[in-house]
């Protein structure tokens, strides 16, 4: 039998020679040994031996140093990224020294971070740089701010979403710190506030190639994307306090708490600015001066521009190695009015502003269709993050359009009036804003109490903007279509005239708007806001509109006369009550307003100025600047003898002034009034002689005030001049 093919392989293999292929070794024997080996090093930077540590360096619990800590900044794992900025803050808070000393390396690792993919890393940096930044002097973190913005506006473009939200939370803490130099040249292509500007548009997918003012919008690269409520909410409320920052004076943007009232809003009613700030000057507070004072004059001329000092300067009389700081100049430069309210006012380009609002004329009013039919339902609950996206915006409609309409001397007036109008009118639908039924949350009714202001002050722009385009542009016989169309739009806004009157009749008088509210007492920063909307409206030219008006002058006297003379709101009320007053005593003022159009006016006018010595009895030495106002009030109204001063009035004045100087008690015999508790020295104790020499030389019954003040300035620095006034009274 033959052998198999596989044994004649298998014996054939045994005396065969495998051949080599191209590029192949020598096949190594079966029993061959491999000796090759690999060897792997280990890296400890931490731990090296090779590296000199300075042993008093300070460290944090981990034992890392400051270097230790800025390499992790560094780090590829977010983890380790996080843990650096914790011990950052953990080594600072121990040795705050580092502070200075390392302030250039810390933002430099610090602003790397802002952009980063993590999110857990970018909160920390967040919560890091909002205890860090307040700790630095603003001189020192001023030069750093163009490489904190740089990463800033490039995390506005990234990619993701929420890094571009998160960048907004980081210019929300710097428009905080340092706010000033975050708007910087916002109008300027070239500089970084303009660049901010343009990442909030890109974020609201109302990006433009900005600064083109003609031709259409151009959608920028991110216009894609859409944000969640409480995303665009945090992007429009960021943009509000931008837009705030950015279109106020540097002068209010100080303190304001004893700051006079806004009064911008009278300028129209005046021939010239200098006859609005030479009216204006009559009832500016004083009381800070120092030096000496004017004599006193019985009549004061109406013409002259010199009834008061502006600001004492005292170089001279100081001694020669006196020195003076640059916050001693600043001081004296912002007393003295450097810089007017309306000055600041007109040096905003108006035309940039109103090319903005038309930009975002459509984010605006999508913004507001599609949360309105949510927050304003009668049947569900207050959503929260749209009702906050809603006050955003009105908010930043609020920015745009009072800076264009405070001016009303532009050309773009026609545009932003148009795209106002178009707002309020879906707003209209809605007003007044009331808060669900179930609805008790405290903030939620204040939220809401805002957005009623906006509608009311945005109305009140319409209407000074309306006059002043009469006044300066009188319609010249157009076309029939033009004026049906005007007549109509006029019809409109009565139509918005009498729903805001009639809401802030209600809310002067403090009524609740629904009937689960309870009523509160409008706080002073509401009512501030409410000037310019009360203003508008009684100064219509239309006589319908001034007898719907008549109410809320009414309701504005009867509140003034009613509120706490130690309430902050007394002061204001003071002031704006008295500028009415004093208005048509102006030979320069031509507004439609006047006092005692209606009989029932001049009574409630009389009696709120005869319950103002009463307000000096309460108040003593308590509020010195509402003091101030009220006598420096009573002065002008006495030297420039307005409609509302009689013979009745002034004796009326003169008796309830007695108790302020001294008092009769039944049992205890004369007692000091609260005149006497005044500063001794104060230039408002001779202001208070002024007004009681004007009195006494308007009327002779003067009820026993001579002696009271008599009594009341013996053995006081004021005696000397208070016996001047009495040789002239004479």
């Amino acid at each position: 039998m033959p052998k198999s093919a596989k044994k004649r392989r298998d014996k054939a293999a045994d005396f065969s020679k495998a051949k080599l292929k191209l590029g192949k070794g020598k096949k190594l024997a079966d029993n061959a040994i491999d000796t090759s080996f690999k060897a792997r090093s280990i890296a400890l930077p931490t731990q090296s031996i090779a590296i000199d540590k300075d042993e008093g360096a300070p460290t944090t619990r981990r034992r890392l140093t400051f270097e230790d800590l800025i390499a992790h900044a560094k780090h590829y794992s977010a983890s380790t990224r996080k843990d650096a900025l914790l011990g950052l803050r953990e080594l600072l808070e121990g040795h705050p020294e580092l502070v200075e000393s390392s302030l250039t390396v810390l933002l430099n690792a610090c602003v790397r971070i802002i952009g980063d993919e993590d999110a857990s890393v970018r909160k920390t940096l967040l919560s890091f740089l909002a205890w860090l930044l307040p700790r630095i002097p603003i001189e020192n973190l001023i030069p750093h701010s163009p490489l904190l913005i740089l990463f800033t506006t490039s995390a506005q473009t990234h990619i993701f979403p929420e890094i571009r939200i998160d960048a907004v939370r980081f210019l929300d803490l710097f428009l905080e710190i340092m706010p000033a130099t975050i708007v910087s040249g916002w109008t300027d292509k070239k500089c970084h506030g303009n660049r901010v500007l343009e990442g909030y548009l890109g974020i609201l997918n109302a990006g433009t190639k900005f600064g083109e003012t003609d031709g259409p919008m151009k959608a920028t690269s991110s216009a894609s994307v859409t944000l969640s409520p409480g995303s665009k909410a945090i992007v429009l409320k960021s943009l509000s306090t931008f837009l705030k920052h950015a279109l106020s004076s540097p002068n209010r943007a100080r303190n304001t708490t004893d700051a006079s009232i806004p009064t911008w809003f009278l300028l129209p009613s005046f021939e010239c600015q200098e006859a609005y700030e030479s009216f204006e000057g009559l009832l500016q507070p004083q009381a800070g001066t120092s030096g000496t004072s004017k004599r006193w004059q019985p009549e004061v001329d109406i013409d002259a521009n010199e009834e008061d000092f502006a600001q004492n300067f005292n170089f001279a009389i100081q001694p020669f190695g006196n020195q003076w700081s640059l916050q001693d100049l600043s001081d004296i430069v912002n007393q003295t009015g450097a810089i007017s309210e309306v000055d600041a006012l007109r040096s905003v380009d108006t035309a940039f502003v109103t090319h903005l609002a038309r930009t975002l004329q459509s984010t605006m009013i999508a913004t507001f269709l599609d949360c309105a039919p949510v927050i304003f339902s009668p049947t569900s609950g207050v959503p929260g993050s749209e009702l906050s996206l809603v006050a955003a915006m009105a908010d930043t409609i609020r920015s745009l359009y009072g800076a264009i309409f405070r001016e009303s001397t532009s050309d773009n007036d026609d545009i932003a009036r148009t795209d106002l109008k178009t707002l309020l009118g879906y707003m209209s639908t809605y007003f007044p804003f009331r808060p669900n039924m179930a609805s008790r949350d405290i903030k939620i009714e204040q939220i809401f109490q805002d957005l009623n202001l906006i509608y009311c002050e945005l109305t009140s722009l319409l209407i000074l903007a309306s006059n002043a385009r009469l006044i300066s542009r009188p319609n010249r016989g157009k076309g029939r279509q033009t004026q049906t169309l005007s007549q109509t739009q006029e019809g409109v806004l009565s139509l918005q005239v009498g729903r805001a009157c009639e809401y802030v009749t209600q809310l002067l008088r403090g009524e609740a708007s629904t009937a689960s509210q309870i009523s509160r007492p409008i706080p002073n920063a509401a009512y501030r806001a409410l000037l310019p909307i009360i203003w508008s409206l009684l100064n219509q030219t239309s006589l319908n509109d001034q007898r719907v008006a008549a109410g809320v002058l009414e309701a504005a006297l009867e509140h003034a006369t009613t509120v706490s003379s130690i309430s902050a709101v007394k002061k204001s009320s003071v002031e704006f009550l008295a500028r009415l007053v004093l208005l048509e005593t102006d030979h320069q003022y031509h507004g439609s307003f006047k006092v005692g159009r209606m009989e029932s006016e001049v009574k409630k006018f009389e009696d709120w100025i005869v319950h103002l010595p009463k307000v000096l009895w309460e108040l003593g030495d308590k509020n010195l600047s509402t003091t101030e106002a009220v006598l420096r009030f009573l002065l002008r109204l006495l030297q420039r003898k307005s409609c509302l001063v009689n013979s009745e009035t002034i004796a009326s004045l003169g008796s309830r002034l007695v108790p302020y100087f001294t008092i009769t008690h039944p049992t205890r015999g004369q007692l000091p009034g609260p005149y006497t508790r005044l500063p001794d020295g104060s230039p408002i104790r001779r202001l208070a002689l002024d007004v009681v020499a004007t009195i006494l030389m308007s009327s002779a019954e003067a009820g026993g005030l001579i002696e009271a003040v008599g009594v009341a300035t013996v053995d006081t620095e004021e005696v000397g001049y208070w016996g001047h006034l009495r040789t002239v009274i004479r």
